[in-house]
């Protein structure tokens, strides 16, 4: 089998960096900080290794299509998140940090974009772009299983929301060629809905 450039040994390999980052840290910048370090770093150093260049992986600004596709499910997701703040597992959980003022739950909104960008990164940018080059449903689905399971322990609606927004995220990103658009949309939608829990 021919390492260089094969994306199924890109993925098996990747996928040793899940256990790795999941629940890591104390703090939302150890949990940012390591984040980075396994989803986003030490991947790409390895799909380097194996000849994938940036933008093979989604590692580029990508095309407007993607864009477009963030901008309207951003707007279908305010009244979703309007409704999650009447789900008490879901608005006792969120913001998944303590703050002691609006300047502290900024700057920890900053450390969640860390991790919302090494996820993105991950899941839709190295583990989906260069599988979808062979067979993009299957790309998708491989992508989705283990971005389901590491949302094991948060709220149980979760589950089931984070299997059917990792395949429209995928799908978004593939259109776009760049996982940005997902992340995105993944980060300011879960600020909007931390300050709606918040506020209301």
């Amino acid at each position: 089998m021919r390492i260089q450039r094969n994306p199924w040994i890109l993925y098996a390999l990747s996928l040793g960096f899940v256990p790795l980052a999941w629940h890591r840290g104390s703090t939302i910048f150890e949990w940012a900080a390591y984040d980075a370090l396994f989803y986003i770093l030490l991947p790409a150093l390895l799909a380097g290794l194996l000849g994938f260049k940036p933008g093979e992986l989604g590692f580029q600004p990508g095309r407007r299509e993607g864009y477009k596709w963030f901008a309207v499910l951003f707007l279908i997701s305010i009244p979703i998140s309007l409704y999650g703040t009447t789900v008490q597992s879901m608005k006792s959980y969120y913001p998944i940090f303590t703050y002691s003022g609006w300047g502290d739950f900024l700057l920890k909104e900053l450390a969640v974009g860390v991790m919302m960008l090494a996820h993105e990164a991950f899941y839709r940018g190295i583990l989906l772009f260069p599988l979808a080059e062979k067979n993009e449903w299957l790309a998708i689905l491989l992508q989705d299983i283990p971005y389901t399971i590491v949302h094991i322990g948060k709220p149980g609606v979760e589950i089931p929301y984070a299997f059917f927004a990792g395949i429209i995220f995928a799908k978004m990103d593939l259109k776009g060629r760049s996982f940005l658009p997902s992340f995105l949309l993944h980060w300011l939608g879960s600020a909007f809905f931390d300050v709606l829990c918040v506020l209301l």
